[in-house]
């Protein structure tokens, strides 16, 4: 069970954001989740905030258009958007900087974050981030998944445990029938449904912003940062991950076989191993 220190919402970028602060006084770990439907901070990260929490103040927060936060998200330059609201977040919190550990839609929130402002951020740790070497060939097979969730006949349970079971993770069969009920029901907010927070990129400007690897300040950003990857990864292209390794100046790479794009909930003891080695100020991983 998590152990829940506080909740709150904090006002940030026009937005509501709800947290949830678990934790000591140690250094300050923002968990950024991902995009999927019915995705939440405490969802995502269910299997990790109480083993993050030992050694870190660890700080969860709902995205913009998820669980309990405010439900817009500009559509214009969405990473900038999240980027910008997750700044603002740290500034209401009174956090000059906090390391960032981002999945998928949050990894690209955290890269955006850092490559606009590398002085609030510590170190990163980006697991099967969106935003990369996303103009460079059609979408898988996962993201078209993900994609056409509120289209066509819109949202559905039976929708939903196939994205989840089928793209979101290796082994289907061990994702309970009660995660899939609480995100479904998340998933059919009215104001969700009425303005889904993911979805296809509209115009080539948009597209282009949305790619990280196409940002030049990508080989300049000397944050030490941890990528992980799992190399059965339906939805981000695992070919990322030296995609990054190779652009990034101050990266460490971890792939691991078996394992799908849920990295924090399917490998969990490994991902909560990794992350605290990395975050602990003697970690010999990406040292600046």
């Amino acid at each position: 069970m998590t152990t829940v220190k506080s909740e709150y919402h904090v006002r940030s970028n026009g937005a509501d954001i709800f947290v949830t602060d678990t934790g000591g006084d140690g250094p300050p770990v923002v968990l950024l989740h991902g995009g999927g439907p019915g995705a939440s901070g405490l969802s995502n990260f269910s299997r990790n905030i109480d083993a993050l929490a030992r050694g870190h103040r660890v700080v969860v927060p709902d995205m913009p258009g998820y669980g309990r936060s405010s439900k817009y998200v500009d559509h214009r330059d969405p990473f900038g958007y999240l980027a910008d609201t997750m700044r603002g977040l740290l500034d209401e919190l009174g956090l000059a900087t906090a390391h960032l550990v981002g999945n998928s839609y949050g990894g690209a929130a955290a890269l955006r974050l850092a490559l606009d402002t590398p002085h609030r951020v510590g170190k990163l740790v980006l697991m099967g981030p969106g935003g990369i070497g996303t103009t460079r060939g059609l979408p898988t097979e996962g993201l078209k998944c993900l994609l056409s969730y509120y289209t066509g006949d819109g949202p559905s349970r039976d929708k939903l445990a196939t994205f989840i079971r089928e793209y979101l993770v290796f082994d289907g069969a061990a994702v309970p029938d009660d995660l899939i009920d609480l995100r479904y029901q998340a998933s059919i907010d009215p104001e969700v449904v009425a303005n889904p927070p993911l979805r296809r990129p509209s115009g080539i400007r948009t597209l282009w912003r949305m790619d990280l690897t196409r940002d030049k300040r990508l080989r300049r950003l000397g944050n030490p940062t941890l990528v992980l990857w799992g190399r059965d990864d339906k939805v981000n292209r695992p070919a990322g991950a030296p995609m990054l390794l190779n652009l990034m100046p101050n990266a460490e790479l971890v792939m691991t076989s078996h394992t799908g794009h849920w990295m924090q909930w399917e490998r969990a003891d490994l991902f909560n191993d990794l992350v605290a080695e990395f975050l602990s100020p003697a970690s010999k991983l990406a040292l600046a």
